[in-house]
């Protein structure tokens, strides 16, 4: 009897969650991408903070569909505009192997392997480079393993010897491996 009024009063003094996912808004970088919550309980981030963080993305999104990763990236640079970091001090690498390979590739190259479909990933990887501060790096070995060359991919993306190296590289510069 003890044991469940003390787990009665546990429950009862929790406060109930007050956010849903009508809490998650676009904004203030990219207005389509990267949707997040405010946290106004949270830490104030140091005054001059910088980030380097890097992605890592095997997966291509369906056709027709957003990488989900790649919309993390906007949420993280969405987010940390909102904590009050300016969109330059967030730098983003998206290191790209794998079947994620096709999602940063250009029309043609795209619409031959998904029976002409649009590459829904396009307008997003152009705003992500466009920003400045992010770079998506493509594993050549993955891309060579797909037939992929230099010219199939997107404007502004660059390939690397190999997702390895690019990590490998990428951490020599002070990014951090964002494991989300």
């Amino acid at each position: 009897m003890i044991r469940l009024l003390t787990l009665f009063a546990a429950l009862s003094l929790t406060p109930a969650a007050i956010a849903g996912p009508d809490d998650f808004t676009y904004g203030p970088v990219f207005s389509e991408y990267g949707r997040v919550a405010d946290v106004p309980d949270a830490e104030v981030l140091p005054e001059g903070t910088v980030m380097r963080v890097a992605f890592d993305v095997t997966d291509a999104a369906d056709p027709g569909e957003i990488n989900r990763r790649f919309d993390s990236a906007a949420r993280f640079i969405n987010m940390h505009a909102r904590a009050g970091l300016e969109p330059m001090d967030v730098e983003v690498a998206i290191v790209i192997h794998g079947s994620a390979v096709g999602d940063v590739t250009n029309a043609d190259w795209y619409g031959e392997r998904h029976d002409g479909a649009e590459n829904a990933n396009a307008e997003l990887v152009r705003q992500l480079i466009d920003l400045g501060g992010v770079r998506f790096i493509v594993c050549g070995q993955s891309a060579t393993f797909q037939d992929v060359s230099g010219e199939d991919l997107l404007p502004g993306v660059e390939m690397a010897l190999s997702a390895m190296t690019a990590h490998a590289l990428l951490q020599q510069d002070g990014y951090t491996l964002n494991p989300f």
